[in-house]
């Protein structure tokens, strides 16, 4: 019933910048919170920034002052603009959408998305 697209993952050098994207569609009723998470190998999926409905954000300790989570609320959609990128940047991101779809709240994710940085 929640479909995630996501986007602009790619392969940057160690100090470039990219921005992902993510819309949400289908049947929602109210979005909570929108934001991304990032899990490498081997390793747990973890925060990495979330944008609540009234626009508060929360940023994971290691990307705070690089990346800037945004919002289009008119257009169901989430960005995350990554600055400053590091090489253990290097993960897949995935879109997460905390809403109500049609009268019950879920919490859904989207396919994800690679990010490489290279040294």
């Amino acid at each position: 019933q929640v479909q995630l697209v996501e986007s602009g993952g790619g392969l940057v050098q160690t100090g470039g910048s990219l921005r992902l994207s993510c819309t949400a569609s289908g049947s929602i009723s109210v979005i909570n919170a929108m934001g991304w998470y990032r899990q490498a190998p081997g390793e747990h999926r973890e925060l990495v920034a979330v944008i609540t409905r009234g626009g508060s954000t929360i940023y994971g300790d290691s990307v705070k002052g690089r990346f800037t989570i945004s919002r289009d609320n008119a257009k169901n959609t989430v960005s995350l603009q990554m600055n400053s990128l590091k090489p253990e940047d290097t993960s897949v991101y995935y879109c997460n959408l905390d809403a109500v779809v049609v009268t019950k709240r879920a919490d859904s994710w989207g396919k994800g998305t690679l990010v490489t940085v290279s040294s």
